[in-house]
């Protein structure tokens, strides 16, 4: 094996200055395919033994992130749970010799957690990683032959697919994009595309991920890697941007969870041969200065509001990009984690929840994945009051694009009205202790078909056709105190309907405005259970909510809206319906009823020094509350025709990491209060 990979590299000397005008290929191997990695191999090899290049220093510029989300599917944007800039001290020598130190590191904690990163996500990669990759200190990537070492030409294939212009001052390079595969991908590999410099067979830039068998962590989704080189002196390719994103998903609570770690560097200041002393790079490769020095470092303006968008954002694009890349090279399976059989819910709801139509409930779900994109997901609920069980079946195929089609058949509840007015957490404690129910059910058993269309951007479109059998529900359930409201009077009914849903999902950076917007509109028939009548409606309903900027805090405008075509036969649980503390504030749950509505809040949010506390090792809660005051605004118009206003006014106060808010509303019309506390509605979703 040694005198192979000699041979190797003694054949890419020779080979090396052949290859400087290369056409794209499209075959996989060819050997003018051959003969450039080969080169860059010769290359690569030649540089860390380079007299020319003796040694380096430079400053590298960090972010290390920790995201999660939470909820099946993933529905809400990754939220920022804790991050760290960093500020590192560089230095290189012939032939592999690497030292950095952290001499600067501040951290901002906006959610509990006590997470400690691997060593090596502290510091940036060296010599575009060593023959064999590994990340997370070995525990999450090892034993990964590296696409440009003599080890790994026998494990890859190899193709030229483009190639492309780089200007600087003085200059143009001409870069080669080559795509690498592994040869057998049940094996330890990386999976994307190096490109190389066409005159001299160096590295510019790599972006990869891996296969399965090279992930140590059976819970890790995947890990994306991306290393930009930059051009110093005229001479040397040394790095200039890194980027790492690692995924990682469990259950948390039997519902799904996804950790996201995000690393992204810049490196400047790069000087060469400083002759540096050995003793410079005795120890471990990555120290520290005291930590009192650390946070004495002068990072400019506050962490957050320096945070790159590309940290914040949904899917980063370029991170996307690599693992799309990644699926088109090797087949799914190749990255996918195996089958399996796990629990599954939506919410902390679908697992134990409580209202007046069932009481208390018992539910859990399972899904089995099928393979080839293919999955099913079985979820069930039991009433206690209603001794009645609930279910849901679902079988889902999603493409690697994103495309997703589920065939779905349920025996379960619908809710009546647009707005939801609590979480399902909070709503199960009230309606337990209190009799407090803020839900409006009905029964509903039938089915559906939906496509979603893969995401552009933040846009996204989805098309159901759904049919399904609507009843009253009885009231069986008993509150520990105080009594419940009759359940809503509905009509039993047939329906048949086609839907479609445009959204626009909110963005993740704090950019001037922010928008998000959710257009909804249906159409079909009903037919009575009694007498067999049959009538045509149509729906339609927007949501939106824009943020912006304004005079020290946030200007946040939300508008709800939905019209109805209330003919003939058409049931009353089609009618849009208000009152509660988000439709409505201080007017009675749902005592607003018609064919339209508009609800409009404005509401200005500020931020305010408050008294800061202490969770042990989790961190400390952030030392300032969020004021809002807020303005609104509900019109409806009811079933003779006539339009009324039922305008409130009041203030919410956020904290406890934001995820808590307390509102105190005042109705202008009528008498009464409304005092309310919920976790942030960001998190109603998965409550």
């Amino acid at each position: 094996m040694r005198s192979l990979r000699a041979l190797i590299v003694a054949a890419c000397l020779v080979v090396g200055p052949l290859v400087t005008d290369l056409p794209a290929q499209d075959g996989w191997n060819d050997d003018r395919t051959r003969a450039l990695v080969i080169a860059a191999i010769a290359r690569r090899a030649a540089q860390l033994a380079d007299t020319g290049l003796v040694d380096y220093t430079a400053r590298a510029h960090g972010y290390v992130t920790f995201l999660a989300q939470l909820g099946d599917g993933f529905p809400l944007p990754p939220a920022v749970i804790k991050s760290d800039e960093l500020m590192l001290e560089v230095y290189w020598g012939a032939p592999d010799r690497s030292k950095q130190r952290i001499i600067g590191r501040r951290d901002t904690l906006l959610l509990p957690t006590d997470i400690n990163y691997h060593r090596d996500h502290l510091g940036v990669v060296q010599n575009d990683f060593p023959a064999i990759i590994r990340l997370g200190d070995g525990d999450e990537v090892r034993d990964v032959p590296h696409p440009l070492s003599p080890a790994g030409f026998e494990a890859y294939d190899y193709r030229i697919v483009d190639s492309l212009s780089i200007r600087t001052t003085d200059r143009a390079i001409d870069v080669i994009q080559v795509n690498v595969r592994p040869k057998d991908d049940t094996r330890p590999a990386a999976v994307g595309a190096v490109f190389i410099d066409r005159v001299s067979s160096s590295v510019v830039r790599m972006s990869f991920s891996f296969t399965r068998a090279a992930l140590k962590d059976e819970q890790l989704e995947d890990v994306s890697v991306i290393l930009e080189n930059g051009l110093v002196d005229g001479r040397f390719w040394l790095p200039r941007r890194q980027e790492i994103e690692i995924r990682r998903s469990a259950t948390w609570m039997d519902f799904p969870a996804r950790g996201i770690i995000r690393g992204r560097w810049e490196i400047c200041c790069i000087t060469t041969n400083q002759s540096l002393p050995r003793q410079t790079f005795a120890g471990p490769e990555i120290v520290e200065v005291p930590r009192a020095q650390q946070r004495a470092y002068p990072f400019e303006g506050e962490l957050l509001r320096t945070l790159p968008e590309e940290v914040r954002a949904l899917d980063a694009a370029e991170v996307r990009r690599v693992q799309e890349e990644a699926r088109a090279l090797v087949r799914a399976g190749a990255l996918a984690r195996a089958r399996t059989t796990s629990p599954s819910a939506r919410s902390v709801s679908d697992i134990v929840r409580v209202d007046r139509a069932e009481g208390f409930a018992l539910g859990g779900g399972v899904t089995q994945s099928l393979g080839n994109g293919f999955s099913t997901i079985i979820a069930g609920r039991y009433g206690f009051a209603d001794s009645r069980a609930k279910g849901r079946a679902r079988l889902v195929w999603e493409s690697p694009s994103g495309q997703r089609v589920t065939l779905e058949g349920r025996n379960d509840f619908a809710e009546v009205g647009d707005v939801q007015e609590v979480s399902g957490l909070r709503n199960s404690i009230a309606a337990q202790e209190f009799g407090a129910d803020w839900t409006d059910p009905v029964g509903a058993a039938g089915g559906s078909l939906r496509v979603d269309f893969a995401a552009r951007g933040r846009r996204r479109l989805a098309v159901e056709f759904m049919r399904e059998r609507q009843a009253p529900l009885a009231l069986r359930a008993a509150p520990t105190t105080g009594r419940y409201e009759p359940l809503f009077a509905a009509d039993r009914v047939t329906v048949s309907s086609l839907g479609a849903a445009w959204t626009v999902a909110p963005p993740s950076d704090q950019g001037a405005l922010d928008l998000s917007l959710a257009f909804r509109l249906s159409g079909g028939t009903v037919t009575a259970a009694s007498g067999g009548e049959t009538s045509e409606y149509a729906r339609a309903s927007i949501e939106s909510d824009v943020r912006r900027p304004l005079a020290g805090g946030t200007l946040r405008a939300r508008l709800d809206a939905a019209v109805v075509s209330l003919g003939a036969g058409v049931p009353a649980q089609f009618g849009v319906a208000a009152g509660g503390p988000v439709s409505a504030p201080g007017y009675e749950f749902h005592s607003l009823r018609g064919s339209v509505a508009v609800l409009q809040r404005l509401e200005w949010q500020r931020r305010i020094p408050f008294v800061p506390m202490r969770l042990g090792r989790f961190g400390q809660v952030p030392s300032s509350v969020v004021v809002a005051p807020f303005v609104h605004e509900a019109l409806v118009r009811d079933g003779s025709g006539e339009w009324n206003g039922y305008s409130s006014v009041g203030v919410g106060i956020i904290g406890l990491f934001d995820l808590l808010r307390i509102d105190v509303a005042k109705p202008l019309r009528g008498r009464g209060w409304l005092f309310s506390v919920d976790v942030a509605r960001e998190f109603w979703r998965v409550m």
